[in-house]
């Protein structure tokens, strides 16, 4: 063997997890997959295994369908994407989700029976935010201008053109989460498998695939980072956006409210990443800092704010990433 063939050193397996967070979440997204491929040297779209919940199952199915981070600064800064599977492609998230406030139910009764039934017979086993979904009237917004994004960079074959494309979503009778695209998962077209790791419940109508219906995955957990803790990767890079070590100090109860809501995620998420650096994978985290809540605000699907919260992120993120890797460095 020559002496660079033995030292040769394989390159390590990488997954890379995206939280859920509404519009605004996903625009903070971008600018931290951009501040990755600055830090750690490679770009999101190449790691081996992508996990999408929610806002973050768009960014990686389009990452999946070869969009670069800079091809989706492009995209949500509005402007012209000139090259890759989003060229010429116009998209108005605050038209495709809606506006910022769910509409009025159609009818005003739970909108899982099954799921309350389900809840009552495990008592303690279900997430509180699964129960709470089923209480929740349905919703009547569509996401399908959503999966008609995702659709126009999805291969005829109906998934990404590689494998390890994962979409998280909860089955709205059991409360269990369902990893599309991941090894015995049911079978999806990826535009629908993200139209249903983003129905929120109360807000968007739930998604039917093979029969069953799915709502957002981030009910039972925003960010899944457990999923691949049987994944066999020496790297896990975490960009969730209600994930947040340094937050802001805001003034209104709505935005007090969601920052208490933040503290209970990311001790979530911290559990489920313990779990995957107990398996051997160093795990790295970064979440919106306080620069960037104030940015956000308290409504996460408030779109008038993306151009805002993008900018902030793109200042922010990078110095985020580096301080994450000293803490991971550090276990």
């Amino acid at each position: 063997m020559s002496a660079a063939g033995a030292n040769c050193v394989p390159a390590p397996r990488r997954g890379i997890i995206l939280g859920g967070g509404g519009v605004l979440g996903g625009t903070w997204a971008i600018g931290a997959l951009c501040a990755l491929e600055q830090t750690h040297g490679f770009d999101a779209k190449d790691a081996d295994v992508i996990v999408g919940t929610s806002a973050g199952s768009v960014l990686g199915a389009l990452l999946g369908c070869g969009v670069s981070a800079e091809e989706l600064r492009e995209h949500n800064n509005e402007e012209v994407v000139t090259a890759g599977p989003l060229a010429g492609y116009c998209w108005d998230p605050a038209e495709a989700t809606g506006g910022s406030r769910p509409g009025l139910p159609r009818i005003p009764a739970p909108g899982s029976l099954k799921l309350i039934g389900a809840s009552l017979r495990h008592l303690g086993q279900l997430p509180p935010t699964a129960v709470l979904s089923a209480f929740l009237p349905e919703g009547r917004k569509s996401l399908q201008e959503l999966g008609h994004l995702v659709a126009a960079v999805t291969p005829e074959a109906g998934w990404a053109p590689r494998s390890g494309v994962w979409v998280v979503a909860m089955d709205y009778e059991t409360g269990k989460r369902v990893v599309f695209g991941r090894s015995g998962a049911p079978t999806s077209q990826l535009p629908d498998a993200v139209m249903a790791s983003c129905a929120i419940p109360g807000w968007f109508t739930p998604v039917t695939i093979g029969g069953r219906s799915y709502v957002d995955g981030g009910a039972v957990s925003a960010t899944s980072v457990d999923v691949l803790a049987h994944a066999d990767l020496d790297e896990v890079y975490v960009i969730a956006p209600m994930v947040s070590f340094n937050s802001d100090h805001p003034k209104t109860v709505a935005a007090r409210l969601e920052r208490r809501w933040r503290e209970q995620v990311t001790r979530t998420c911290l559990a489920e990443a313990n779990m995957v650096r107990g398996l051997g994978a160093k795990v790295t985290i970064v979440g919106p800092g306080a620069k960037d809540l104030e940015a956000i605000g308290a409504n996460l699907m408030d779109a008038s704010r993306r151009a805002q919260v993008l900018e902030t992120s793109m200042r922010t993120s990078t110095s985020a990433w580096r301080e994450a890797a000293l803490l991971a460095e550090a276990g």
